[in-house]
C-alpha cells in the first residue's frame, strides 16, 4: 500500500473543529489543531513541517480566533485564509452545508451530500 503524501493543511482551533472538517473533505488534508494557542518552540516545529505544503487557516469568528489568525498570518504569509460567516461565530457550529461551500471555495474536495 502506497503512503500518500498529504499535500494540504488546515490549521483549526479545537479537536470539533477538525472532526467536523473531517467528515466534511473527501481528500487526503492533514488537520492540525493549535488548541487555541500556539507556543514559539511548537510554532518553529510547524514552520519547518509546512514550508512546502498548501496551508489553509480556519478558525473561529470570535476574538481568540481572531488573534490566532494574526499570528498565523506573520507565520505563514502564503497561506490562505477561509472564513466562516460571523452569524456562526464557531467552526464547530457552523453547518456542515456552510463549512463545505467555505472548504469548495479554497478547491478541497468535499463529500457531495454537503453540497
Amino acid at each position: 500500500m502506497a503512503i500518500i503524501e498529504v499535500e494540504k493543511v488546515i490549521i483549526v482551533e479545537g479537536r470539533s473543529d477538525k472532526k467536523k472538517i473531517e467528515s466534511i473533505i473527501s481528500e487526503p488534508v492533514e488537520i492540525i489543531c493549535t488548541n487555541g494557542t500556539l507556543g514559539t518552540a511548537k510554532l518553529d516545529e510547524l514552520i519547518d513541517a509546512l514550508y512546502d505544503k498548501d496551508v489553509y487557516i480556519l478558525v473561529d469568528s470570535d476574538e481568540a480566533g481572531e488573534k490566532l489568525r494574526r499570528q498565523l498570518r506573520c507565520e505563514f504569509p502564503q497561506a490562505e485564509h477561509l472564513y466562516i460567516d460571523k452569524m456562526y461565530r464557531e467552526v464547530a457550529a457552523a453547518p456542515k452545508h456552510h463549512i463545505a461551500v467555505v472548504l469548495l471555495s479554497a478547491n478541497i474536495d468535499v463529500h457531495a451530500q454537503y453540497l
